[in-house]
């Protein structure tokens, strides 16, 4: 069997050479192909073999986690699990603005789109921040713009926190409302292409604190952000 992983901390074509050293002393495994470029170790073995007894061949500076989901089930994590981050999240921020609609006057549906907005970036944006070197290696593995200009995965993190306060204090909602649905309609492009391809790689829309892989999970996230914008920014317009 073959599985594909995600090994962070890989610098140089020394380090490539390490952890593929390292990988291949462990027990029953036959074959390692390691890249530094996207940050994997696609690794053949005889009989599965769980993370940690990878883990522990490696110098602690190189970080090994599954970026497959039928890698992830295989350790034990079903779709809920796999998911459970990113779906809490969502639901945290959906019952508390939909919370402030409720309390409020009258239900006002642009204005839940607006805080739903902020809240959604200014979390994500927060998980990127805690390691932005780990999202920006990882998101450049997809993402259209960061494969040709690395820097924008930092850039793109302090977009996510720059929209969300704007979202939040309600500035120019023309402005942001557009820039929102550009940056989400070319960080889609990238989402779809891997999708589509059913390459298996990690997710970076959580930064790198957790490992979520690539799916149509992700498309919809995207996907739903770009019609919030857009419907917002009809709102404006009208």
């Amino acid at each position: 069997m073959t599985h594909k992983y995600q090994i962070t901390g890989m610098t140089c074509g020394s380090c490539e050479a390490k952890v593929k050293s390292a990988l291949l002393k462990v027990n029953k495994v036959s074959a390692v192909e390691v890249s530094k470029n996207d940050n994997s170790a696609t690794i053949t073995m005889d009989e599965h073999i769980a993370l940690p007894d990878f883990q522990k061949v490696l110098d602690e500076k190189y970080q090994i986690s599954a970026i497959d989901l039928n890698e992830a089930m295989e350790q034990g994590k079903s779709w809920f699990s796999t998911y459970k981050p990113f779906l809490l999240i969502f639901l945290y921020i959906f019952s508390v603005t939909a919370l402030v609609e409720v309390t409020a006057e009258s239900i006002n549906l642009s204005r839940w789109m607006r805080h739903f907005m902020a809240g959604f970036f200014l979390t994500f944006s927060f998980f990127k921040m805690l390691n932005l070197k780990g999202f920006k290696d990882s998101y450049l593995m997809y993402d259209i713009i960061a494969r040709k200009f690395p820097a924008w995965g930092y850039i793109y993190a302090f977009t996510e926190l720059i929209l969300g306060i704007a979202f939040l204090v309600n500035f120019n909602p023309i402005i942001t409302n557009s820039v929102t649905f550009v940056v989400m309609s070319v960080s889609i492009i990238g989402v779809l292409q891997t999708v589509l391809d059913k390459k298996t790689i990690k997710c970076a829309c959580l930064g790198d604190v957790f490992n979520l892989p690539m799916s149509t999970v992700t498309i919809i996230e995207d996907g739903l952000m770009i019609i919030m914008s857009l419907g917002m920014l009809i709102m404006a317009l009208n």
